[in-house]
């Protein structure tokens, strides 16, 4: 298991009830969410440092999205885009491979 820290902030009571609120809808720990959350503005703001972004837009099978959401939630700590990113540039990375190899 991952060694971990304490991290304790004092923040306004209307933020702390939102942020309670939404973590109990999660059904994440408040760890479990309260990192998520820093994660996600991490990788939000390695975002905005790239020079350019672009969306994405996709539909899949219900069976796809329950297998995704399924294995997500089993994984608190990954989010969608991390997961269907690293999965893009797995599938980009070993095309490139064989492509190199075939030359």
């Amino acid at each position: 298991m991952e060694e971990t820290k304490s991290l304790c902030a004092k923040i306004p009571i209307e933020l702390h009830n939102k942020v309670r609120a939404n973590q109990e809808k999660s059904g994440l720990t408040l760890n479990q969410y309260v990192e998520k959350l820093i994660i996600e503005y991490y990788q939000m703001k390695e975002m905005k440092n790239m020079a350019q972004t672009r969306t994405l837009a996709l539909q899949i099978s219900e069976e796809i999205f329950a297998r995704i959401k399924k294995h997500l939630d089993k994984n608190p700590n990954l989010t969608q885009k991390a997961f269907i990113t690293e999965l893009i540039i797995k599938a980009l990375d070993e095309a490139e491979l064989q492509e190199n190899n075939n030359q």
